[in-house]
């Protein structure tokens, strides 16, 4: 018992804590893999089929060679170790992931490595390491099953004599295939007769076994030869030094892991066996080497995987070797740091877990190919957020429209330069540039780096890049430069293939040039500092970009409890301000990423450093930025967009070369143990059986393992002492398992049980976090959208960006996608949604007719207000809307017709009532999704278009701005006052509609009609529409009520009032107004969440002002002078915000200007108060005549030499208001005289005159004539306070739209 526990007392300082041996049970004999029938089971599940009638595993079609058996756990020692404890199903499937495999004397029976790891529910992971080679088969039981097996299914299938490939299946099957053929180079190799035939009398039958070191730590060079070495004992032909026992007793108990920033040398059998860690302020250990990762997929393919990572999309890798799987998710993940992923990691996922491949969560998984799998045939459940990364192949498929990372050109330069330093090529698939040192690699199934026999074989190698295809004695000499680590292995490939061994010398002879070292060592030296060095550049694009990152963190919470408890509801970083202080370019990247799960847990593992000690990945990156500040002083340069090249590369390298160059520890060697003498006899090419009981108990007189028993006995007793000071630990991390969203729960699939019912709860957690993460994104888009309003509510930050908007809504679109796409029948097309809506659209086509007039949708009711005003209603249904995003040219694929109809539904405020449509065709749903879909679960299903209801109270115009080059139809009505006398007129009316980004042009609209559609570009929000007729004909003229113009795809209706005529000799005869809008707003019973809401645009004056302003003193309202005052103010004050405003978020200052409450507006009353507008001989006087009789009479003034005498600007003040007024007068548009005066204060506005004009005005004789005594403008108080509010004006740069100034020339 003693001896146990000070195995496990040790345990977290040991370099291994577990060696495992699998293979075949000889006394169960063969038996079909459970996993396999489980998953037939499945694929026929997800086929429609009935799963129990699924074959159970036992499939004749196949070949015995070929098909799936059961390996076992032979032996695993120690039994257990506290700390991490053995998962004897877990441990099995991820070292046999495809169960066992026999080979006759006529197959390739190399060698295999690979790793896989296990991750816990905590995050924390386990490595594994195990080396796969072929032993014989002595059972005479089992050979003669096999023999059985084989005349089974030769008598099934009486052609299969000769050699095929295995039957023809799904797709998915042949990814779960357990043949094992990626191993085995080329049939080629066999003898036709017995390729894939079995007869005992005449062939040797030998079965797959797995050697596997189980690490906490990734040491995989070490582990990887300390096996290699172990396996080479058994196959030489004189037995080892020392019993087996005593290398494997070594590595578990007397081996310790390095400390960190020092260096270990331990023994294997045959050699010793170096390995370091790195010190506290460097890159945490990553032993996986990222020199065989870039040259696999080409620096460009690797960034953008990178890319993909970082802003937590689903990642799927796919290849035929396991070792690649892991060593390119093993790569990409040491990228990220200071991040770590957040989400469900499985690099290799065995068989019978594909049915995870459906999880609607981001992922990083690895899929082993068949050899000669077509990836076309490859269904995968959901595409719109996949990146698929075919690693054989070179070649990665990316998703759709994500924004790239910022500086790439120059960080792929970078990244290039390091990369040909070392002699690697940074284009994928090709090999490398110059011979390194030695051409170790992974072994035979693994990533290759050819080196060169010849400049020829380099040469083809170069022209075929993509696929490596080389032909005959290159091919020969490339094998035999790829082979196994050590020389003796090169030179036995180099007998079998017939190359001179002359050739192998030149390769491995430096090898031996640093005092002893091998060729391997320096392998492996080159191949860390590689890695430090590419992980360097990765590592200081963060370090600059997050530079200020502390600045932004909000720290509100007094205790750490107090936080883990209101986590969800607590704003713990300023992503507003954080944007506004990055360069330009940065921010659509920057924008997207601060939203990811791993950028909230970094800023969470922040905020709890206050409290606890630092996460070690953080504690590093707060040391390099803290190095950085006192290098740059705050320096601007941080915060610009420039690329700043890594710094430390050198001194990264160097470190690592001391380390291994000069090693620090040396562990105990191995040594003869007390064991039963007799047992476990050497025998050539066969594993023994290890003793266990010398093997499941640890030392107890080391001096190593006593020190650390001590010490976690010390650690014990502080644990002890502060746990009632601190919170209790199972209750923290269920809080930090709540508190953190989505992902977190579920890194990996469980492993050791996989019946249909833990599948079934495995689905249920989706379903539960899908529905959690739409009410969080629901929720952030209402808060974000609110603004202010939800800042007085306590909710936080205010003041969306139009950046910010947009990456909600995508986030949004992926999240459908991602709902859409859990427990699908049958994929068809690669977004799940549109696919959806295609199978509605074919179904309610047919009832087309019918429905044409009783209105699918409550859509006629939401226009009454509009069609009664002369508006025709609108008819919206999901297959109208789906009509619109089909007929547009622009976007090419399902994925981005599924993300434009979502961004229209939710622009109408429709997407809850359509995703509710469509999915109350039940039968529908039932045919395309399978019963644990989350489209299936009617409660979840119902709460989840509630949270999207919740979208309705809020405006959004995210089609229309995204949209901007597309076709749209528009609808202009025009409506009249006296709909009989006026509706009549025998002149040519035209319109012209402007908005945010262009107008229309001129639209002559056909006589007596009032009403037209029209296509043109997209104009985004309108602003005004100018209106006029060409004063033809008897009855010219047109008393207006206003025009109301339809946005036909999105159903926006604005509405333009005029209330005026337009007409020679009525009115102020205009035959041209210029119409300011706004937005109308749907029924109020029906928007009842519209408290809300931005307030209503302004439009253009209408026609109750007119008349208290035209008509005579007494009728209609007149404004007191206080109230003209305020008018004034708050139309400047309105202007003066909306320049404070960020650019894109300014909407029209046209309206501003001239809405019903703009500057123009505000200004005429002001000129209006004490106006003598009484009529004289029946003509209304216009305020326009009083400043035609100002400047007539200043340029009569200037003429007789009165002005002469006046200073010299104000000279040049009146010369400017003769020559603007005369040139509005001599415009060839008939724009009538409001019109006119509106145009003079919109010109003075721009070119700040409006202040020296004035005290012209006001100082002219005319105003004694025009203006009574009271009237405002005659007294000097009030015009002087006028002017120093105009005054503020000029610190903004007013432009004006076109429709205003059309046709002035000055």
């Amino acid at each position: 018992m003693s001896g146990t526990n000070a195995a496990s007392g040790a345990a977290p300082c040991r370099f291994a804590h577990y060696f495992v041996i699998c293979g075949i049970d000889t006394e169960t004999g063969l038996e079909p893999d459970e996993l396999a029938a489980l998953y037939q089971w499945l694929e026929a599940d997800r086929q429609g089929r009935d799963p129990d009638t699924a074959a159970t595993g036992e499939n004749f079609e196949q070949s015995p060679l070929k098909r799936t058996f059961k390996s076992k756990v032979l032996a695993h020692y120690p039994e257990n170790v506290e700390w991490n404890p053995f998962d004897q199903d877990a441990v099995n499937m991820l070292c046999m992931p495809k169960g066992l495999s026999f080979r006759t004397q006529a197959d390739s029976r190399e060698p295999q490595f690979h790793s896989f790891l296990i991750t816990r529910e905590d995050g924390s992971r386990t490595y594994g390491f195990v080396h796969t080679f072929y032993e014989e088969v002595t059972s005479p039981q089992i050979c003669s099953a096999m023999q059985t097996l084989y005349q089974m299914h030769q008598a099934e299938n009486p052609s299969s004599a000769t050699p095929s490939s295995s039957s023809s299946s799904s797709s998915m099957d042949s990814l779960a295939s357990s043949l094992d053929e990626a191993d085995s180079p080329s049939s080629s190799s066999c003898r036709p007769a017995a390729c894939g035939g079995y007869d005992a009398s005449r062939d040797t039958l030998y079965v797959s076994k797995a050697l596997c070191l189980i690490t906490p730590m990734p040491f995989m060079h070490a582990c990887r030869r300390f096996l290699s070495q172990v396996h080479r004992a058994v196959t030489a032909s004189l037995p080892p030094p020392l019993p087996l026992e005593s290398y494997v007793h070594n590595i578990l108990y007397e081996v310790p892991l390095p400390p960190p920033g020092r260096s270990l040398k331990f023994h294997g059998v045959y050699e010793p066996i170096v390995c370091q860690r790195p010190g506290p302020g460097e890159l945490p250990l990553a032993d996986f080497p990222l020199g065989q990762t870039f040259p696999l997929l080409g620096v460009e393919n690797l960034v953008q995987l990178f890319n993909c990572t970082l802003l937590e999309m689903q990642i799927l890798l796919y290849s035929q070797d396991y070792q690649r799987l892991m060593t390119v998710a093993e790569g990409i993940t040491t990228l990220l740091f200071p991040f770590q992923w957040q989400h469900v990691y499985v690099p290799i996922l065995p068989a019978s877990l594909l049915h995870f491949l459906d999880a609607p969560v981001p992922y990083l998984m690895g899929l082993q190919s068949k050899e000669g799998t077509d990836r076309s045939k490859l269904e995968l459940p959901q595409e719109a957020n996949l990146c698929f990364v075919d690693i054989d192949n070179h070649c990665i498929e990316l998703p759709e429209d994500f924004p790239q990372f910022p500086n790439k050109p120059e960080l792929i330069q970078e990244l290039s330069e390091v990369l040909l330093r070392y002699g690697i090529s940074p284009v994928g698939g090709a090999p490398p540039t110059s011979v390194p040192t030695s051409t170790t690699t992974l072994g035979s199934v693994s990533t290759r780096h050819p080196g060169l026999k010849s400049q020829q074989a380099m040469r083809e190698l170069e022209d075929d890049g993509r696929n490596g295809n080389l032909g005959g004695e290159q091919l020969a000499v490339l094998e035999l430069l790829q082979g196994n680590a050590t020389l003796e292995r090169l030179q036995a490939l180099a007998k079998r293939t017939g190359v001179r061994v002359e050739a192998l010398r030149g390769v491995g002879g430096e090898g031996e040039a640093q005092g002893g070292r091998t060729a391997v060592d320096e392998e492996e030296l080159r191949n860390a500092k590689l890695n430090v060095q590419l992980r360097e550049v990765f590592a200081s694009r963060f370090t600059m970009m997050f530079a200020d990152y502390e600045a932004f963190v909000i720290q509100s919470a007094p205790d750490l409890e107090s936080w883990l408890t209101n986590r969800e509801q607590m704003h713990n970083f300023d992503k507003a301000s954080f944007l506004s202080d990055q360069p330009e370019p940065y921010l659509p990247f920057l924008s997207h990423f601060i939203e990811t799960q791993m950028f909230a847990t970094f800023i969470d593992n922040k905020i709890m450093s206050q409290w606890e000690e630092k996460e070690p990945l953080l504690r590093v990156f707060d040391g390099r930025i803290d190095k950085a500040r006192l290098y740059n002083v705050r320096a601007p340069s941080l915060r610009s967009s420039n690329y700043q090249r890594c710094t430390i590369l050198k001194e990264s390298a160097q470190a690592i070369e001391q380390r291994l160059l000069k090693i620090d520890h040396t562990a105990i060697h191995p040594h003869l143990l007390d064991m039963k003498i007799g047992q476990g006899k050497y025998e050539q090419g066969f594993f023994p059986k290890l003793q266990s009981d010398v093997l499941s108990v640890g030392p107890t007189n080391n001096k190593w393992s006593n020190r650390t028993a001590t010490a976690q006995r010390r650690k014990d007793r502080h644990r002890q002492q502060t746990e009632h000071l601190t919170l209790d630990n199972d209750l923290k991390e269920k809080y930090m398992q709540e508190a953190r969203s989505l992902g977190k729960n579920l890194r990996q699939p469980k492993l050791s049980d996989l019946s249909p019912s833990v599948i079934a709860q495995t689905n249920w957690k989706f379903v539960e976090g899908l529905l959690k993460e739409c009410r969080m994104k629901t929720k952030r888009m209402l808060v974000e959208k609110m603004g202010r309003e939800a800042v007085e509510l306590g909710h936080g930050e205010a003041n969306i960006t139009g950046l910010e908007e947009n990456t909600l809504i995508a986030s949004l679109c992926d999240l459908l996608e991602r709902i859409w796409s859990h427990g699908l029948q049958v994929k068809q097309g690669k977004s799940a949604l549109w696919s959806h809506l295609l199978h509605y659209q074919a179904r309610e086509e047919t009832l087309e007719q019918q429905q044409a007039e009783s209105p699918v949708s409550n859509g006629p009711e939401r226009r009454k207000s509009e069609s009664s005003l002369g508006m025709p209603s609108l008819r919206e249904s999901v297959i109208q809307d789906m009509r619109h995003i089909q007929s547009m040219g622009e976007i090419k694929t399902d994925v981005g017709r599924a993300r434009a109809w979502i961004r229209l539904s939710l622009e109408k405020k429709l997407l809850s009532q359509h995703l509710k449509r469509l999915l109350s065709r039940q039968s529908l749903t039932k045919k395309l999704y399978k019963r644990y879909a989350f489209l299936r679960c009617e409660e979840e299903k119902e709460q989840f278009l509630f949270h999207l209801l919740s979208l309705n109270t809020v405006d959004y115009f995210c089609f229309t701005s995204v949209f901007t080059t597309i076709m749209i139809p528009y609808r202009a009505v025009i409506i009249p006052i006296k709909k009989l006398s006026n509706a009549m007129t025998t002149s040519n009316p035209w319109v012209c509609v402007s908005g945010e980004l262009g107008d229309s042009g001129v639209r002559q609209i056909t006589k007596n009609v009032l009403e037209m559609t029209f296509d043109c570009q997209n104009l985004g929000k309108l602003t005004t529409v100018q209106l006029g007729h060409d004063n033809s004909g008897l009855l010219a003229k047109w008393l207006v009520d206003c025009v109301m113009v339809r946005n036909e795809i999105t159903g926006h209706t604005y509405k333009f009032p005029c209330g005026r005529w337009l007409g020679k000799g009525v009115d102020d005869g205009s035959l041209e107004r210029v119409l300011i809008g706004e937005l109308a707003s749907p029924n109020a019973d029906e928007d009842c969440g519209r408290g809300c809401r931005t307030p209503d645009m302004q439009h253009s004056p209408g026609q109750t002002r007119r008349a208290s302003i035209t008509l005579m003193g007494g009728r209609g309202y007149k404004p007191t002078s206080a109230q003209i005052q305020e008018a004034i103010g708050e139309a400047v004050n309105s202007i003066c915000k909306h320049f404070h405003k960020p650019e894109k978020e300014r909407g029209s200052l046209t309206i501003l200007l001239c809405g019903e409450v703009g500057l123009v507006g505000a200004l005429e009353l002001f000129f209006h108060n004490g106006f003598k507008s009484a009529r004289l001989f029946q003509k209304t006087v216009f305020v326009w005549d009083f400043v035609e009789k100002a400047v007539a009479y200043m340029e009569s003034a200037d003429q007789m030499g009165d002005m002469q005498e006046t200073a010299e600007p104000l000279g040049l003040t009146c010369v400017s208001l003769c020559h603007y007024v005369s040139a509005i007068n001599s415009s060839p548009r008939n724009i009538g005289k409001d019109g006119k005066f509106q145009l003079l204060v919109c010109l003075g506005a721009r070119d700040r005159l409006l202040i020296q004009w004035l005290p012209l005005l006001v100082e002219c004789p005319v105003i004694q004539r025009m203006y009574e005594e009271s009237a405002l403008l005659r007294d000097r108080t009030t015009v002087n306070d006028l002017i120093a509010v105009l005054q503020t004006l000029h610190d903004f740069p007013i432009t004006l739209e076109a429709s205003l100034v059309k046709g002035i020339d000055l």
